[in-house]
């Protein structure tokens, strides 16, 4: 075997470890962080020990939370499809703006829907909870609706500088 063959053997091996090495890690991530988002865990847990829910009202929880999602599910797939075709329709050389300026309304329209059955969600669920129960939920939610918003965008926020 010549010394060129030994350093390619062995150089296959090393990539071969070092892959074997990275599928684990990454499987060993995904199994740690299964069903939760951004090293919070479990969305359910963690709203129900915020507000101190029951075992019946994480049941019920639970059960609102998946119709709510199944519900939307067509209304995302229309904004995607709308954007897909909003996208093709921008690459045709002739395409006029109140063409593109349709899409985005229709895309507009389906997110309303969104939104209104957030809202909508949102009370049905405030509603299951006591009243202190209530007030916990309302400051989570708060928190949550704070943490998703870009930086920046709050005006009142602690964070920004004052002039």
């Amino acid at each position: 075997m010549t010394r060129q063959n030994k350093i390619l053997i062995l150089a296959v091996a090393l990539l071969i470890i070092i892959n074997i090495a990275m599928l684990v890690m990454m499987l060993s991530q995904r199994k740690g962080n299964r069903g939760g988002y951004k090293g919070y865990g479990d969305p359910t847990e963690v709203i129900a020990k915020e507000v101190g829910m029951t075992d019946s009202q994480k049941t019920e929880y639970v059960k609102l939370n998946e119709a709510h999602f199944k519900s939307l599910t067509p209304k995302f797939d229309s904004i995607r499809a709308l954007k897909k075709a909003r996208f093709e329709a921008m690459k045709a050389e002739n395409v006029n703006d109140s063409t593109i300026a349709g899409f985005s309304t229709l895309i507009a329209e389906q997110q309303a829907l969104i939104d209104k059955a957030a809202v909508s969600h949102f009370r049905t669920v405030r509603a299951m909870f006591t009243g202190e129960q209530q007030k916990k939920y309302d400051a989570f939610v708060e928190k949550m609706m704070q943490r998703r918003m870009p930086h920046g965008s709050d005006k009142n926020s602690d964070t920004k500088e004052k002039k």
